[in-house]
């Protein structure tokens, strides 16, 4: 009676065992899926944010002047961040990029003050740069507005394809995943069929069987998650450790949305499935046990 015993617990703890590992698996899918599609939204923002606005004040602007205007400009909704860039220092970058001083045979600094505007992403579309442009102009110290138009064209048409892939893979990968952990849990719920029988037979209300099982796949469900959040954070430190430079779409706002995630959908989704196929084998005859 006591091998019987310690043979069952043994099968029950491999089978828990066995469930933890293939939730932590699906739930490092959906982990992925959720951390790739808050990356590629990061990753839009700073595309975005990089595609720049040239405003060019008048030869007859000082630097004093021009500074006076960024500082306003800076103010307005649109700006993410303005790069000033005095005569002095557009002379040296020039100079630089020459490999000479155009005022040494001009005789004058031929360059005038500008600004750079990194736009906030919701404002790096051609509809609003033609508004901003037009705005910019009115100050009778700004002679020329450029932005390059077929880039940024370009670059939206670009990131929403991607977005749209993003959404569609996630739809996939969510259906596919609580397919996976469904199933999983419904199998370990069969080899355990006989015995709510018993206890349905004995009198107990379904709230009372329910409830040890619906406690295991909670717990079940966030042993997973936490193997999982382990698993995709060695991922993400391995990623790291080759391309430092990650951290500019990978921010901590992204991994803590994704850890927390994985949490949840461990909870929620093993919790709902061992609902689910507890009620179906609840409903079932002593009968019909046998042809399941």
């Amino acid at each position: 009676m006591k091998k019987k015993r310690k043979s069952g617990e043994n099968r029950i703890g491999l089978q828990v065992v066995t469930l933890c590992i293939s939730t932590a698996l699906v739930l490092i899918l959906l982990g992925m899926v959720v951390f790739t599609g808050l990356t590629a939204n990061n990753l839009s923002n700073y595309v975005k944010e990089n595609l720049t606005v040239t405003v060019m004040f008048a030869d007859n602007v000082s630097d004093q002047q021009a500074k006076v205007a960024c500082n306003k400009i800076r103010k307005k909704h649109y700006v993410h961040r303005l790069d000033y860039i005095s005569k002095e220092l557009a002379l040296k970058e020039q100079t630089a990029a020459l490999g000479a001083n155009p005022a040494e045979f001009l005789g004058e600094n031929p360059f005038t003050p500008s600004a750079e505007i990194h736009l906030t992403p919701e404002c790096a579309n051609v509809d609003s740069m033609k508004w901003i442009a037009k705005q910019l102009k009115v100050d009778k110290q700004v002679s020329e507005v450029t932005y390059e138009k077929d880039l940024m064209n370009k670059v939206n048409k670009s990131l929403s394809k991607v977005m749209l892939v993003m959404i569609a893979l996630a739809v996939l990968l969510s259906f596919v995943s609580y397919t996976l952990i469904s199933n999983t849990v419904r199998l370990g719920i069969y080899a355990r069929r006989f015995t709510i029988h018993t206890m349905k037979l004995v009198g107990a209300s379904w709230s009372f069987i329910r409830a040890p099982f619906l406690k295991m796949g909670a717990l079940q469900g966030l042993i997973a998650a936490l193997i999982a959040d382990a698993a995709l954070a060695g991922c993400i430190a391995w990623l790291y450790r080759f391309e430092p430079d990650i951290t500019e779409v990978v921010t901590v706002e992204t991994l803590v949305i994704t850890g927390v995630s994985v949490v949840l959908f461990g909870l929620i989704i093993t919790t709902f499935c061992v609902y689910l196929s507890l009620n179906h084998f609840l409903k079932m005859k002593a009968k019909d046990l046998y042809k399941v």
